[in-house]
């Protein structure tokens, strides 16, 4: 479909949609404010899909449309960037910029892929060290860039088997999207989700409660793709080789030091990692909120006698875009709640619907919805509210339905486009990776997989880990 194309149908459907629900005979049940909200929100979804403006430049016009015509007030708006999942986000950077400098992330890789023997050993070892840094990294475009220089010195090691390097750079850009869900601050869909279950349903999902449900299925999910990207790209030729990585070899091909004795930025920066992370999944037991937490080691990261990083410096790897993005998606959020429009848009739904089935329709919905939705945030500001609204009224867990659509919207390996790590590890020059042909062979093995997995831990797991699938 040719851009104009998208833009003139993406335009049609969304006028179409505003026309039908602002004449008020139509649905005699919604306040003006709903219909305004429900008018602004098609729109928006409209241009998400179909047109190539700036997903943040979208959300921020409809957030503004919901303030200028009263749906929300102006404190409603701007009060989102103080958020305190806005503040988390940007001291999380600010630490993933010290562990950046100091090259920490690289030698912690090194160290565990460097104890493969075997090519499934590789693989899994490499899908362990990418799950830890979801707790480093905030953000699985930044993990992914952070990743890139390793899996080029992988490449340059193993140049004569190529097939092997082929499965390594689809490997890389999977294990980092679906073990985003590791923690609060793998994705800022995350941080959309918890602040909209909490404007909506007053329900809170901290760090802690976050990590106790998602790390698990990010550790099952990461290595179950594992498994699956190993079969469908290499031969069992392929697989039966010995590898040997040794940790001199990948120091030759990066820059940051990965052998060596540890140097004192190095210690500092592990000590303080290891010391917010610690206190983030002891909150219940300290109390003091994960975004003080953050705060605190941001400032000891950036300090001038502690730190390894300025803090000016830092502050430029912030994706200042994405937080605004999140606080206007937010917005949207509170208006679908208020106004009503999101209990209305699911009233249609038929009764009776059981909560697996209801959550299996969920699961499958967020799966693919990656197909229209390119934008991960923008996948949860859509289905969530929806989710959240459609769980109440069908007896569901809200909370049970939301990290469902969440966790299942991390699937996005389709095409290059899904998700910027696939686009990132699909066109590398002068590394062999993989094609189109390839993703589409993984997808249709790794898609029924993993909702099948978030499926399973929503109705069997999560209930024993106190998150049951009906209120």
């Amino acid at each position: 479909m040719t851009l104009n194309l998208r833009l003139t149908t993406a335009l049609c459907v969304a006028l179409s949609l505003c026309a039908l629900v602002a004449v008020p005979t139509n649905f005699p049940g919604l306040s003006g404010d709903a219909r305004l909200t429900l008018a602004v929100f098609a729109l928006a979804t409209c241009a998400w899909i179909g047109t190539p403006i700036d997903d943040t430049y979208i959300a921020l016009g409809a957030g503004l449309a919901l303030t200028a015509t009263g749906v929300i007030s102006s404190d409603t708006l701007f009060g989102t960037l103080g958020d305190s999942t806005v503040w988390l986000l940007i001291c999380a950077f600010v630490l993933a910029a010290a562990v950046t400098r100091t090259g920490l992330a690289g030698r912690a890789a090194v160290f565990l892929v460097g104890g493969a023997r075997t090519v499934r050993q590789l693989v899994h070892l490499t899908t362990a060290a990418l799950v830890v840094t979801a707790f480093a990294v905030p953000a699985t475009s930044g993990r992914a860039a952070l990743a890139l220089p390793v899996f080029l010195a992988l490449a340059k090691a193993l140049a004569d088997r190529r097939r092997l390097v082929v499965m390594l750079a689809l490997l890389f850009p999977t294990v980092i999207l679906l073990s985003a869900v590791a923690t609060l601050i793998g994705a800022g869909a995350h941080l959309i989700t918890v602040s909209v279950l909490w404007e909506a349903t007053g329900d809170r999902v901290g760090f802690t409660e976050w990590l106790l449900l998602g790390l698990p299925l990010a550790v099952a999910s990461s290595h179950l793709a594992a498994e699956i990207v190993l079969w469908t790209t290499t031969r069992r030729a392929d697989r039966e080789g010995a590898v040997s990585i040794t940790p001199e070899e990948i120091q030759r091909h990066t820059d940051t030091p990965v052998t060596g004795p540890w140097s004192q930025p190095e210690k500092r920066c592990a000590l303080l990692l290891a010391t917010v992370v610690v206190l983030w999944c002891s909150e219940p037991l300290h109390h003091v909120p994960p975004a003080v937490v953050a705060l605190i080691g941001a400032v000891v990261a950036s300090s001038p006698a502690l730190g390894t990083v300025r803090l000016k410096d830092a502050l430029k790897t912030v994706p200042w875009s994405l937080l605004l993005f999140m606080a206007a998606t937010m917005a949207m959020g509170v208006a679908l709640a208020d106004s009503g429009a999101a209990k209305w848009l699911v009233s249609g739904l038929p009764s009776g619907i059981g909560p697996a089935v209801f959550l299996t329709v969920v699961v499958v919905v967020s799966t693919a919805a990656h197909l229209v939705l390119q934008s991960r945030s923008a996948r949860s500001s859509v289905l969530v509210p929806l989710v959240i609204a459609a769980a109440v009224g069908a007896g569901v867990n809200p909370v049970a339905a939301a990290l469902a659509s969440t966790a299942a919207a991390g699937f996005c390996h389709t095409l290059p486009a899904s998700a910027k790590p696939v686009a990132l590890f699909s066109d590398i020059p002068g590394t062999p990776t993989y094609t189109p042909r390839d993703l589409l062979r993984l997808s249709a093995v790794l898609a029924p997989s993993t909702a099948a997995l978030v499926l399973l831990f929503a109705v069997a797991v999560w209930p024993l880990l106190g998150v049951p699938v009906t209120r």
